[in-house]
């Protein structure tokens, strides 16, 4: 994403020195977190944010977002994209969602790696061992393409909401707001939503419109970091690929 992102900010830059425009440089993850709480009207959720490049446990404290968990190899959202090739899922209208697709018509649960580390999660693992048992389960009519979707999607949504409410625990969080563009993926919600049942909390989620990467959701928390007197200048406005959620200052809330 390195070429994308320096294209982006040598128009921004231009564009701020043209017409004497204030700069600011907006976290990726901050975009999803702050467009989550404007749509559904989170007061101070526990936050998921899984997609394709990240997934991570959040919860904000002392003017930062806290990051409480995390992936420590691949993203989930990397996990299912990559799965997609192997059974030769396309991609229109996206891999994660045509899995999704798939899994409700699922039949068998095959039983794979679950890897919580305490606070962390693992899916390199259950990636490779799923990749291999495809080909052989498949060829030997063991299970079908349906019942694998069906099997990663719970095993791996199982993981999150475990570390999920392990946060809201610490935190005694009584509110999840998952974001990202594997949010909108109705069975993690449907699962998270049991979740906070049990507990007597409450689920926030969106649909495709606010999960998946807009140019809304930067112009939002740019929006939001302006007002509360942040600016970025132009000798600071460099960029970087692992911006990490935690290294932002949180000036717009108390």
């Amino acid at each position: 994403m390195g070429a994308p992102l320096v294209t982006v900010a040598i128009v921004a830059r231009t564009v701020a020195q043209l017409w004497g425009k204030p700069l600011l440089g907006v976290n990726h993850c901050i975009g999803h977190i702050e467009m989550g709480r404007l749509i559904t009207k989170a007061n101070n959720p526990t936050v998921l944010y899984v997609s394709g490049g990240n997934t991570q446990v959040i919860a904000y404290s002392q003017r930062r977002y806290r990051i409480f968990g995390e992936t420590i190899d691949i993203a989930v959202g990397n996990c299912l994209d990559r799965f997609a090739r192997v059974i030769k899922i396309s991609n229109d209208p996206s891999p994660g969602y045509n899995i999704e697709q798939l899994a409700k018509r699922g039949k068998r649960y095959v039983e794979l790696p679950y890897t919580v580390k305490g606070m962390d999660v693992s899916f390199s693992g259950i990636l490779s061992y799923i990749e291999e048992a495809a080909n052989k389960m498949l060829s030997a009519d063991q299970c079908t393409p349906e019942d694998l979707c069906f099997s990663l999607q719970e095993t791996v949504f199982a993981m999150l909401v475990e570390i999920t409410e392990r946060a809201m625990a610490h935190c005694g969080s009584q509110e999840v707001l998952i974001v990202g563009g594997v949010g909108c993926n109705l069975r993690l919600q449907e699962m998270m939503g049991v979740m906070c049942q049990e507990r007597g909390a409450k689920l926030f989620a969106t649909n495709e419109r606010f999960c998946i990467d807009n140019g809304a959701m930067i112009a939002q928390a740019g929006w939001e970091m302006f007002r509360s007197g942040q600016v970025t200048q132009l000798e600071d406005s460099w960029i970087t690929q692992r911006y990490r959620t935690d290294e932002v200052e949180v000036t717009w809330r108390d």
